[in-house]
């Protein structure tokens, strides 16, 4: 029978890399969710910092749903970080036991332990990932419990630090929120002040807020799948059972905006290069937006239609691996490598990444909202493109055909609307669909209904039709493909 992991597992054992000295480390974070992703990448940088030396702090999460907490205290709130992909080429396959948690706290029936967590003078930070609608505006009393909405826990966790310093200078917080919202931290602190306010706090401690915290804007980037799927047979090899294990990419970004004291104060961030405090995280979110979910939104549609269904399989297979190159490569990072001076390496960690043998990463889910995303993702690469080079880049104008022909509905069902590849059925979830569906009913001809659809502005920030021969170009990859979109080996490879 299998031994827990849990503190007595790792003291007998020295290959752990965990050693009695960590367990005594001060509590400094204070941690708001205990999900994958703050557990794969946070969590992950502040376990590298003790294992290095420059950080010996713990942290303190507060688990905000429902259930009690026995998961993680079982196993003295330790858990495998299993490391599987690909990196420069190579492939990884590690195993890492965390211990950077020192408990974890359930709001409800732990509330007052919360509190009394941020009256120690060490407990400096203040880390989230509450879901991008925990970051919102509730109007709630701040009472003796815990309150409901996230900002409304920050606000009372801030009063309490106040009250018990007496409004003392430098006892405030670095707060760094990883929710997927820009400017997440300009946003959270908007949110509190107007919750003060609502609640009529005194002028001193709203003047506290904003002058003795610091709220952070920061981007995480790290696909993290969680538990895996074969976990008996994962323990069966590691000699132990772990009912937290989680599985991560070896990829990682965190990138934060800050200052020298945040840098100060997160000092883990000395053990891994790949974790940035800087004065702007803004090139950082653009080369993610354009290179990494820019390029899922130009191929995906193209890829899918063909009969592939994940980015793995498109990197196997040499026409879609070819594609992916060239629009990653060739067309997004010449638009961007100006203003994102990481863009290049960045773009070879995205082709490492959509390489990775362990991640099934749907091709149909990526489609949600396809036209919107591309939108929002595509459209300012595709007129910086032409702006830079008086062309159009070959390959996005290839997949933007392939998405109005994924858009074309071939059945309507209760509001629902269906398409159809290879005489297989697959749901169209983007909001824009009856509007394509219109322009597919009113155009036979692939000429003109590129015309319409790249003219209406509900759907493009500008008149896509106004590119000089971008109509003309979709428009015959929109014929081809609706001949021979079942092989899409027998298509031209787009050249620039």
């Amino acid at each position: 029978m299998l031994h827990i992991l849990n503190k007595e597992y790792v003291l007998n054992h020295a290959n752990s890399g965990v050693n009695e000295k960590t367990f005594h480390f001060p509590e400094k974070i204070l941690q708001f969710g205990t999900g994958v992703l703050l557990r794969g990448l946070v969590d992950y940088l502040v376990d590298q910092g003790n294992r290095s030396g420059c950080y010996e702090g713990r942290i303190v999460v507060v688990k905000s749903t429902d259930g009690d907490t026995s998961e993680f205290s079982s196993q003295d709130n330790l858990y495998t970080t299993h490391i599987k992909g690909i990196a420069q080429g190579e492939l990884v396959d590690q195993l890492l036991i965390n211990s950077s948690i020192s408990r974890v706290l359930q709001s409800n029936a732990d509330w007052g332990e919360v509190l009394a967590a941020v009256r120690q003078p060490a407990m400096q930070t203040i880390i989230s990932n509450t879901t991008e609608v925990g970051i919102q505006y509730v109007p709630e009393k701040i009472g003796d419990n815990a309150p409901a909405s996230f900002p409304g826990k920050l606000l009372a966790v801030l009063k309490e630090r106040y009250e018990y310093f007496r409004g003392s200078s430098n006892t405030g917080f670095v707060i760094v929120p990883t929710e997927l919202v820009v400017d997440n931290g300009r946003l959270l602190k908007e949110i509190v002040l107007k919750l003060a306010a609502y609640n009529e706090m005194p002028a001193a401690f709203v003047q506290w807020i904003e002058t003795e915290n610091h709220f952070c804007n920061s981007l995480v980037d790290r696909i993290v799948p969680g538990k895996p799927r074969n976990l008996a047979e994962q323990e069966e090899k590691a000699g132990y059972t772990d009912k937290l294990w989680i599985e991560v990419e070896p990829f990682l970004l965190w990138a934060i905006e800050g200052d020298a004291h945040v840098q100060s104060v997160l000092g883990f961030h000395k053990a891994d290069e790949r974790m940035l405090i800087t004065p702007s995280i803004v090139p950082f979110r653009e080369q993610k937006l354009r290179l990494l979910n820019g390029s899922h939104t130009a191929a995906v549609p193209l890829a899918y239609l063909s009969g592939l269904n994940t980015v793995y399989e498109c990197m196997q297979d040499d026409y879609m691996r070819q594609f992916f190159q060239e629009v990653v490569l060739r067309e997004i990072l010449p638009t961007i490598e100006q203003t994102c001076p990481q863009a290049a390496s960045f773009a070879q960690d995205v082709l490492d990444r959509f390489s990775n043998p362990f991640i099934a990463h749907k091709l149909i889910s990526i489609t949600f909202q396809e036209s919107s995303k591309m939108n929002a993702r595509n459209v300012r690469t595709l007129t910086r493109y032409f702006d830079q080079f008086k062309t159009l880049p070959k390959g996005m104008c290839l997949g933007f055909a392939a998405m109005l022909l994924f858009l074309k509905p071939t059945r309507v069902e209760d509001g629902k609307y269906f398409g159809t590849r290879n005489e297989e059925e697959y749901q169209i979830t983007d909001d824009n669909i009856a509007i394509f569906a219109a322009y597919w009913d009113a155009y036979t001809s692939p000429q003109q209904l590129a015309e319409q659809v790249c003219a209406d502005e509900r759907l493009w920030e500008s008149n896509l039709a106004a590119i000089p021969q971008f109509t003309e170009t979709v428009a015959g990859y929109l014929k081809t493909l609706m001949t021979s979109v079942k092989d899409i080996t027998q298509l031209q490879q787009p050249k620039n």
